[in-house]
């Protein structure tokens, strides 16, 4: 029997901890969190994202089922998050933040090192496929839902994806793989990347606390509840289905996949709709509801991650 203490002890007290040092901070000092972020999207996340796609174990078959699974997972949130918010008659805005709030889980920041701590090295493989796929999925269709109702050129922001390195690494890293000519991991090249791409984990989460010491939910806590239910429970439940249908033959792979599915609403969606879209929800302006839909989600995500590992792990599920 898988033990609720032991798995919050081992995979979520250290997000907990290193997380909340990050909030401490962000409350004691003023902390640019762009150039923080800057770092990590440029340079830390790159190298983790090539290092454990390139030296990964899974196979070619699993990578594809994986990065399918993705697409597949965010259409369906999105989907769901549209139909439950044009059943309770929401504005074309409304509907838009829901989706964006639904199926855009914090892969990165957050689930990396959930993953990993919860899974080990599989777990964190599984992860960056994940981080990598949606990163595309969130700056070609994220921008566009985003954008929905708003002045700005859905264009410009769907060319960024060709800005982001992350892209380049995961090419980079299938490439090497593909023509057999990724470095020994002993190389000092490798273990170089391996330095960097580490130093990710931790700093992921110090932004996160950062940027949760800053957010300020003031009167948007009753207009998020739609939004953060249908994240934190009907998401992960799509993320089941979506790899039960998808069979994969790693079952490690396939609870990283729900997990990850389970994680609370990412902050680059708040990032887009800032710049891309206008309008409110419930009298909440857009950028301020996805940005308390974040923090809730994430307060809440403490427990129900937990809760989600323990079923994982017992394997009552999948």
């Amino acid at each position: 029997m898988v033990s609720f203490i032991s798995v919050f002890a081992t995979a979520i007290l250290p997000i907990v901890g290193v997380g909340g040092v990050g909030y401490l901070l962000g409350r004691w000092r003023s902390i640019d969190t762009d150039a923080l972020n800057t770092v990590i999207v440029y340079i830390l996340a790159p190298a983790l994202v090539f290092y454990s796609l390139a030296t990964t174990t899974l196979a070619q078959s699993t990578l594809f089922r994986a990065s399918v699974a993705v697409i597949i997972y965010h259409l369906l949130a999105m989907g769901v998050a549209a139909g439950i918010g044009r059943l309770f008659n929401k504005s074309k805005t409304a509907v838009a933040a829901l989706m964006l709030v639904t199926a855009f889980p914090n892969s990165g920041n957050y689930g990396i090192p959930v993953s990993n701590f919860a899974f080990g090295s599989t777990g964190r493989a599984t992860a960056v496929i994940y981080l990598s796929v949606q990163g595309i999925i969130l700056y070609t269709l994220g921008v566009y839902i985003a954008s929905r109702g708003g002045t700005k050129s859905r264009l410009a922001g769907i060319k960024r994806v060709f800005t982001v390195p992350l892209v380049y690494a995961v090419i980079a890293a299938l490439i090497a793989r593909v023509l057999q000519i990724v470095p020994s991991t002993d190389t000092t090249a490798m273990a170089t990347i391996k330095l960097v791409g580490d130093a990710a984990i931790p700093l992921m989460l110090l932004v996160v606390g950062i940027r949760l010491a800053r957010t300020d939910i003031g009167s948007t806590l009753s207009a998020v509840g739609l939004g953060v239910g249908l994240k934190m429970v009907i998401a992960p439940v799509i993320g089941l289905g979506t790899a039960v249908m998808i069979g994969f033959d790693d079952p490690i792979v396939a609870r990283t996949f729900v997990l990850e599915s389970a994680m609370p609403s990412a902050v680059t969606p708040m990032i887009l709709v800032a710049e891309f879209g206008s309008g409110d929800v419930a009298g909440v302006p857009i950028a301020e509801f996805v940005s308390a839909a974040v923090f809730v989600s994430t307060m809440i995500s403490i427990p129900v991650l937990t809760l989600v590992i323990v079923i994982l792990k017992s394997g009552a599920v999948i």
